[in-house]
């Protein structure tokens, strides 16, 4: 039976992935905060626009989510819950806490839905691209019967627990996320100030164990004061305070989380929220 999918929540990753679900013949329906974007993709992939989640819900067998907050999915989880449809399945797609991907998979699973916690990294780029990788939490066999909804966004799907533990492997990637743009901007910021061509030292530094994803995406751009490429961020920031609380529960160095959240919160404040995380290097060079 061919799947009804929903999709909820189209900000730069979630339009691309809605348009990949489309591509597949598989999305029936969009939904969006602002009614207005998801009547406009909805006309463009010839699908219908809803604005009650409840009503999604009774159109749709699987619904993908990609919203911001924690209270947003499990807000929308409780309105899905109201639709009566056993057998519903979110997929969600958003960075929460664990904790809150298992409330909102409770919240299903009593009303005889489930959920999957998949959280997704890979950027704009792998979203545009359905290179995205999908770190799943949740019951094997939901998994399955939504895998050809993630693989038409995805490069690759992992199965790493029950739900949460999507989530808590996406706070490990932020971890790292947060770790190589420090040193890949600290680095580059280096070697602006001593005067090296940006073309010779990024084509060098690709060509050696220096090399990072974040390096050849994001390394021209921030040295170009390009910062309207990618991740915000303000994300980035909210994600992290998500991971601190995890790592001192765990009781882990929290160096890079907690420098992190105090230079994220300075760029913030100076108004530079909306920026992609290489803007970091903003803070990197010398100042003055």
């Amino acid at each position: 039976m061919t799947l009804k999918v929903g999709f909820t929540g189209l900000g730069a990753m979630g339009a691309h992935m809605a348009r990949h679900i489309a591509a597949r013949g598989l999305l029936v329906a969009l939904a969006n905060r602002t009614h207005a974007k998801a009547e406009a993709l909805a006309s463009e992939l010839g699908v219908a626009a809803i604005s009650d989640p409840v009503e999604l819900a009774r159109r749709c067998d699987v619904i993908v989510t990609c919203v911001t907050a924690d209270s947003d999915v499990i807000g929308l989880c409780e309105a899905y819950a109201q639709a009566g449809h056993a057998g519903l399945v979110v997929v969600d797609t958003s960075t929460i806490a664990s904790t809150s991907a298992q409330h909102a998979a409770a919240i299903l699973r009593a009303a005889g839905g489930d959920l999957i916690d998949a959280p997704v990294s890979g950027g704009v780029e792998g979203a545009k691209n359905g290179k995205l990788s999908v770190m799943a939490g949740g019951d094997a066999a939901t998994l399955a019967r939504v895998q050809p909804v993630l693989e038409s966004f995805a490069a690759r799907i992992t199965c790493m627990g029950a739900v949460g533990a999507g989530q808590n492997t996406k706070a490990v990637n932020q971890v790292l996320v947060a770790g190589i743009a420090h040193a890949v901007t600290e680095g580059l910021a280096l070697g602006e100030a001593l005067g090296l061509d940006p073309e010779r030292l990024l084509s060098t530094l690709q060509a050696g164990a220096a090399n990072s994803w974040f390096l050849e995406k994001r390394g021209a751009t921030a040295l170009r004061n390009q910062f309207s490429v990618g991740f915000k961020l303000a994300l980035l920031h909210k994600d992290l305070k998500i991971v601190q609380q995890l790592a001192t529960a765990a009781g882990t160095n929290r160096t890079i989380i907690d420098q992190s959240l105090a230079d994220y919160a300075t760029l913030m404040a100076q108004g530079y929220g909306d920026d992609d995380i290489s803007s970091l290097i903003r803070l990197k060079r010398k100042q003055g």
